[in-house]
């Protein structure tokens, strides 16, 4: 997509500084989703340029949302591109109530290590992947507010200060507990491998043993913790000893499981226990990636030209509302939390998805009729014709058309 043969008036197919799959060699564009917490609807979708920075996206959106809500309020909740000085200044100036995390840069880990989850508000809140666990196996969040301050740029711009919400996790804190292991467990092994190499051929000088041991503590995220000294005996001969600080790994147990939200909502509206309960909803949206990419498969991208692409990325973004518009229609005839059968082998009970339920769907048959008899929708299992009462679709009522 060399950039003189694209067309500027749509999104431009270029190279991105920092692409999420590290594919340096590969163009992309951007998608942007927005949906409702009702369903996880999308609402909202723009394709943007492949090299469009997402922190930039957040105002044009929240416009376009304004929009479209008219004189109602809306609560705007995103990932961590919301948060910067520009983008919380047009929020405020708006009026538009948002919650996003804090980008992790933005909190020393000093302030999470003087925290301690025992005096935190516990949340009365359950995720649905641990609602069929004993009480002692599911996730756990406590929560403690503060306030968080932003700068601008320059000196004349004001501080901004909204309230910040302080999230403990056990689950977080054990994924990183189990995370800082595996890594400790790795550069173990690099370094054990390095001290039997010492001063042999490959590592005879000091020079060599430092360059190695950089490498090591690089690429297994230990440099903070790990103590080394390089030594030679009589003969000249160097060896290596190591470990790791305990304080240093106690210094950084101290702040796991410790996140921040940042929100402009009111107190009175939302306490900070509320405050992560409808933060926890937009995770609503990264399942919309998913289908997005999954079931109706958005890449990869054959067209030849950006306007062709910008089209695609569209029309696949309207495919995806009737996606879910169909998947919401099913669940709210279910009932709220209830669940159904017959949609996998094993028969177990499941909320429906919009995947399974176009799969099931998508086996129907259509017997061809004449003047005398009319088409007829064949329907092979029980669950095509649940699936199809939940929808409110009479297949008997159907306009076929004549040929």
């Amino acid at each position: 997509f060399p950039a003189q043969e694209q067309d500027e008036r749509y999104p431009l197919i270029a190279c991105n500084g920092h692409p999420k799959d590290r594919r340096l060699d590969l163009k992309q564009v951007q998608a942007g989703l927005a949906v409702s917490a009702d369903g996880g609807i999308p609402v909202h979708s723009r394709v943007f340029d492949g090299a469009a920075a997402e922190v930039s996206q957040v105002v044009g959106a929240m416009n376009d949302l304004k929009a479209m809500a008219g004189t109602n309020t809306f609560l705007m909740v995103a990932d961590s591109k919301l948060v910067s000085y520009s983008n919380i200044t047009s929020l405020l100036q708006s009026g538009v109530e948002f919650i996003a995390p804090v980008p992790a840069a933005q909190i020393k880990d000093e302030l999470y290590a003087a925290l301690d989850p025992e005096r935190a508000e516990p949340v009365d809140w359950v995720p649905w992947r641990d609602e069929g666990k004993p009480e002692t196996e599911r996730e756990t969040y406590r929560v403690l507010e503060d306030t968080h301050t932003l700068t601008g740029r320059r000196k004349s711009d004001p501080q901004l200060t909204v309230r910040r919400i302080l999230v403990h996790s056990t689950a977080v804190a054990a994924g990183q507990q189990a995370a800082r292991a595996r890594r400790l467990a790795k550069a173990a092994e690099d370094l054990d491998k390095l001290t039997t190499s010492a001063g042999g051929r490959h590592y005879k000088t000091r020079e060599k043993i430092i360059a190695r041991i950089g490498v090591i503590a690089a690429k297994r995220r230990v440099t903070s913790c790990l103590r080394w000294q390089i030594t030679a005996d009589e003969r000249g001969t160097l060896g290596l000893t190591w470990h790791f600080d305990q304080n240093a790994l106690e210094a950084e147990a101290a702040v796991d499981g410790w996140w921040a939200l940042v929100t402009n909502v009111p107190v009175e509206k939302a306490g900070p226990a509320h405050v992560l309960i409808h933060y926890k909803g937009q995770g609503t949206v990264e399942r919309r990636y998913h289908d997005f990419k999954g079931p109706l498969a958005v890449a990869p991208v054959f067209v030849q030209h950006n306007r062709r692409v910008a089209a695609l990325v569209q029309v696949i973004c309207l495919a995806l509302l009737v996606f879910c518009l169909i998947e919401r229609q099913i669940r709210r005839a279910l009932g709220p939390d209830e669940t159904m059968a017959g949609l996998y082998p094993d028969n177990r009970r499941v909320r429906p998805t919009g995947r399974m339920i176009l799969y099931h769907l998508g086996e129907l048959t259509l017997r061809i009729g004449n003047v005398t008899d009319p088409p007829t929708v064949q329907i092979n299992r029980g669950v095509q014709l649940h699936l199809l009462d939940l929808l409110d679709t009479d297949i008997g009522q159907t306009r076929w058309p004549q040929t």
